[in-house]
C-alpha cells in the first residue's frame, strides 16, 4: 500500500501562488497520480492528473492555464503549482495514486490510495 502525504497548503490572498507537494512511499513505479479537491459544502472533484513519465497531463477546466501538475520520480513526489488563485479554489486538496492505463479523467474510484489532504484558503 502506498502512503501519500500532502504539504504546502495555506492561507493567501486572491491572485497569489502556492505549490502543493505530495510525497509517496512504497511502490510507485508506473503509477498515475492525481490531485483532487473538496470545497466547503461540495463533493470532491478532480483537479489534475499526470502519467508516470510526465508526458501526459490533464486538468479540470477551471484550473487550466493556472495550475500545473508535475512529478519527480526520483523523489517520489508530485507537485501542483497553483497560480492566480481565486476564492473559488478554497478547498482541501488531496493527492491520489492509481495504476493501469492512462485516462485523462479517471474517476475517483480508480485511485487506490489517498493522502490526508491539505487546506488551501484563498481570501478575496
Amino acid at each position: 500500500q502506498v502512503q501519500l502525504v500532502e504539504s504546502g497548503g495555506g492561507l493567501l490572498q486572491a491572485g497569489g501562488s502556492l505549490r502543493l507537494s505530495c510525497a509517496a512511499s512504497g511502490r510507485t513505479f508506473s503509477t498515475i497520480m492525481g490531485w483532487f479537491r473538496r470545497a466547503p459544502g461540495k463533493e470532491r472533484e478532480f483537479v489534475a492528473a499526470i502519467s508516470w513519465s510526465g508526458d501526459r497531463t490533464s486538468y479540470e477546466d477551471s484550473v487550466k492555464g493556472r495550475f500545473t501538475i508535475s512529478r519527480d520520480n526520483a523523489k517520489n513526489t508530485v507537485y501542483l503549482q497553483m497560480n492566480s488563485l481565486e476564492p473559488e479554489d478554497t478547498a482541501v486538496y488531496y493527492c491520489a495514486i492509481r495504476r493501469g492505463s492512462w485516462y485523462p479523467y479517471a474517476p475517483e474510484s480508480q485511485y487506490g490510495s489517498w493522502g490526508q489532504g491539505t487546506q488551501v484558503t484563498v481570501s478575496s
